[in-house]
């Protein structure tokens, strides 16, 4: 009779029903809609971005990255949330270019999936902001007929794009900030405004991001906190000077939603613990309007996430549960 076989493995030993390239393709499911309200509010411009970022994204996976890595979701998800940072009437070989940063310096550097400090979508804005800061900050004009190119997406690598081709607006945070204008809190909430093309869909967001939460993908936490200090923070200051903008015109105008929703809650980049996770978008929440009302940039979401993305490894470190029967020493 045979002896009985015994194997000894690592946990865990129930493996559930989700893996990382089905939550990735998930969240990629979700961004179709608000990638769907960006092509309806500017056009083509908006599809020629997006997939010159998402394009720039695979391709530097695909050649530098682990085999197979394509599949898992990961490299269209950043490529995804890159074009949504970025201006319609930006040049697509610059669209491009972010990709092939946000991957190669925001991900594969740091070993691959999973080992990136920051978040890999907005490095790569973040790269294109420092190198084409007047490409960057150059808002298209919403009137027009919606097949018309909102600028030069179509021009040649390395050429100066066409000034002519690009009829020059101002987003909602830039009136504010520059001119005092105070924008409808209607076009806000819809999204019929000028800006990034994220800044199209806040009422998608939210709705892709309670699915996302519902399904454990995000920490329900980290926007909650963000919205919550926005808001508060916002609110008490219009209180004491009426002429800063109030609590809903900082919640829906710029790019916070998407930031908050799809960014903030990166898996990778995002505190492990409940108390983190508080802390996390508490901390972004107040750079966010720190930035916006004293900086000297209308937009300050890019910078927060950034910027609480290096304290990370701290937040887990001071949070970490104490375990079972150890003392205090034992956590340092």
């Amino acid at each position: 009779m045979e002896a009985p076989r015994f194997e000894l493995t690592a946990s865990p030993h129930i493996k559930g029903p989700d893996s990382t390239p089905r939550i990735m393709w998930t969240v990629v499911a979700t961004l179709v809609p608000v990638v769907g309200a960006a092509v309806w509010y500017f056009g083509p411009s908006a599809l020629l971005v997006i997939s010159a970022s998402t394009a720039g994204c695979l391709l530097t996976e695909r050649v530098f990255g682990p085999g197979g890595a394509v599949r898992d979701g990961s490299a269209a998800i950043t490529g995804l949330l890159l074009g949504l940072t970025l201006p319609p009437g930006l040049p697509m070989w610059m669209a491009g270019l972010g990709g092939v940063f946000a991957i190669g310096f925001g991900k594969l550097v740091f070993g691959g999936l999973g080992q990136n400090i920051f978040n890999p979508a907005l490095l790569g804005r973040a790269f294109l902001q420092a190198a084409f800061p007047e490409d960057l900050t150059t808002w298209p004009d919403m009137s027009g007929p919606w097949s018309a190119l909102r600028g030069d997406n179509l021009a040649l690598p390395l050429m100066s794009a066409d000034p002519v081709a690009t009829v020059t607006g101002a987003t909602p945070l830039g009136l504010m900030k520059f001119e005092g204008t105070d924008t409808e809190l209607v076009r806000l909430v819809l999204g019929s405004t000028g800006g990034s093309l994220g800044e199209t869909a806040a009422v998608v967001i939210l709705l892709g991001g309670a699915y996302l939460a519902l399904k454990k993908y995000l920490d329900w936490r980290i926007p909650v906190a963000i919205f919550a200090t926005v808001a508060l923070l916002s609110a008490l200051i219009h209180l004491l000077d009426p002429s800063k903008p109030g609590a809903l015109f900082m919640l829906f105008s710029g790019g916070l939603m998407l930031g908050a929703v799809y960014m903030a809650t990166d898996m990778v980049t995002s505190p492990t613990t409940p108390r983190g996770a508080w802390i996390f978008g508490f901390g972004i929440g107040a750079l966010v309007v720190l930035i916006r009302l004293w900086g000297g940039l209308p937009e300050g979401v890019m910078y927060s996430i950034l910027l609480m993305n290096a304290l990370v490894p701290f937040i887990d470190r001071a949070t970490k549960p104490r375990l079972f029967g150890t003392g205090k020493e034992a956590m340092a």
